[in-house]
């Protein structure tokens, strides 16, 4: 039986979330849940706080079983159908999108979210690190999304959304929004953003008095949903996914001062 210990005494490595989501199973955030349950040992010694580092040559073991061989990192584009849900367990009893997808794929995680109404492009990987690297603030990937909306709207009103506004006591930062067409009492526009907070086009939309009644999520950074088909997906190459890697990392540390670039 493994013994336990609450040692953070730093050392070198990484920390054992990070080594653990990179194996594949599952997020940093449900491993450090896993750590806190005690479900998880490094070297036969159970540990109760994410803040302990791991080397190489450490053995770390969930369950009693250790974390299976590292993975070479995938990354999938997924244009995720409205009507599914992208966390892996819903308490509702809701239909997610890891359901429906392949069981022949590795166990993936999704970058960000899209919800249950929203259709679109989903980024899917089994490499815990990147999805953090890609999540953060700090790397700041532009969002961009189609939305059709019932009334009328002004570009004048949307080119006010540039400077942030507030929405019910939540600030959100620049929008960029484009009037495309007006389709009898309908209109479709653009929208771009960088922060990508919980359920954000449509709050705006709420603030200009106007009903979301489709959202599509057409574009993350330099990944372009495309032809791409409801319900369809791709893979990326280990070059394409290199360089997502290089550019989200550059963008992470090139981040500190002054607005974010694209």
């Amino acid at each position: 039986m493994a013994r336990k210990s609450d040692d953070t005494t730093r050392r070198p490595g990484e920390r054992v979330a990070k080594v653990m989501a990179r194996a594949g199973l599952g997020s940093r955030r449900e491993a450090e849940e896993w750590i806190a349950a005690g479900r998880v040992a490094v070297n036969g010694v159970v540990i109760t706080t994410p803040a302990v580092n791991v080397l190489p040559q450490d053995k770390v073991t969930v369950d009693g079983k250790p974390l299976p061989a590292r993975e070479r990192t995938r990354l999938f584009l997924y244009h995720k159908p409205r009507g599914l849900i992208t966390t892996r367990n819903d308490p509702q009893g809701r239909k997610t999108i890891f359901e429906v997808l392949p069981q022949t794929l590795p166990r993936l995680i999704s970058i960000g979210r899209l919800d249950l109404g929203t259709e679109g492009l989903l980024l899917l990987t089994n490499d815990g690190g990147l999805a953090r690297i890609l999540e953060l603030p700090e790397t700041g990937w532009l969002r961009r999304y189609r939305v059709r909306a019932h009334g009328r709207v002004t570009q004048a009103q949307l080119d006010a959304l540039r400077n942030g506004v507030e929405v019910e006591g939540v600030q959100y930062g620049p929008i960029e929004a484009t009037l495309e067409r007006e389709q009898a009492s309908n209109v479709w526009l653009t929208f771009a953003i960088r922060e990508g907070k919980n359920r954000e086009v449509r709050r705006m939309m709420t603030a200009l008095g106007r009903k979301v009644l489709h959202l599509r999520r057409i574009r993350i950074g330099p990944l372009h949903l495309g032809t791409l088909g409801s319900g369809a997906f791709r893979e990326l190459t280990p070059d394409e996914v290199d360089a997502l890697y290089r550019a989200g990392t550059a963008k992470r540390d090139a981040a500190p001062a002054g607005p974010r670039g694209q």
